[in-house]
């Protein structure tokens, strides 16, 4: 059996991978791929696999692109954080999905699932991944409810309400919540930025904060800004002068 994995958190694919083998009674060879751009090329010049399992959202775009320029008639199990996304993945040809953090016994349901349904699974399907992606890009204002985090050997979701700010420290991005711990995210800022949506802004390249972390804001040198936060964090974080207007206006619809 061939199976691809498109995911672009190496640790979630390598935990997908072991679940696989351990689930599938057969010999299984297994592909990880990590990108839109990795995924259209891998498919363009390789025999379509038996299955796939596809995150929606990748970090240079949505996975629906990939079928989009490679058509393919496979049966594909979404996997995604964001509940909004996984009906309408299911709509098409996706024969299931998985929220994340996906557990042992949900990937053996969409397994079995695969299992009754291969045989009979149309190869003249035409999935309109491009309506997808328009409905998915007109929610793009919308949170993700949670963000994933790697702890110890788990992969866990921070509520999205929980978290105070992202911040990079040493070229290692960290979140830290309300109640003062830190974790430390799969994501970049600007992929952090898109999926916490308007209670959260970017105070500059190092910082991601939310609304509700801000007690007040003082004037500081050349008409700069420093916030005073209600969570405990050694460092100042200052608002540039030319993002003084636009974080104001931002703070001011809270």
């Amino acid at each position: 059996m061939n199976i691809v994995i498109i995911e672009d958190e190496g640790i979630v694919a390598d935990e997908l991978e072991i679940n696989i083998r351990e689930l599938i009674d057969e010999p299984v060879e297994i592909t990880k791929l990590r990108s839109v751009k990795e995924g259209t090329a891998y498919l363009k010049f390789h025999e379509a696999p038996d299955l796939i399992f596809s995150d929606i959202q990748l970090g240079d775009g949505l996975s629906f692109e990939i079928f989009i320029n490679v058509p393919l008639s496979v049966p594909i199990i979404f996997c995604t954080a964001y509940d909004e996304y996984a009906l309408d993945a299911f709509k098409t040809n996706g024969i299931d999905y998985i929220l994340k953090p996906f557990t042992k016994r949900t990937l053996e349901t969409a397994l079995q699932k695969y299992m009754q349904l291969k045989k009979v699974f149309s190869r003249d399907q035409t999935p309109q991944y491009d309506a997808l992606i328009k409905l998915i890009t007109a929610k793009e204002g919308q949170p993700a409810a949670s963000i994933l985090v790697h702890h110890k050997d788990k992969i866990i979701p921070i509520s999205l309400d929980d978290i105070a700010m992202f911040y990079l420290e040493n070229e290692i991005i960290h979140l830290l919540t309300f109640s003062g711990q830190t974790f430390y995210p799969n994501k970049n800022l600007d992929e952090l930025e898109h999926l916490s949506g308007s209670s959260f802004f970017r105070a500059n390249r190092q910082y991601l904060i939310c609304r509700k972390a801000i007690i007040d804001v003082s004037n500081f040198f050349s008409r700069k800004l420093s916030l005073n936060l209600k969570i405990s964090y050694p460092e100042k974080v200052i608002i540039s002068k030319g993002k003084a207007s636009q974080f104001l206006n931002w703070l001011a619809k809270g």
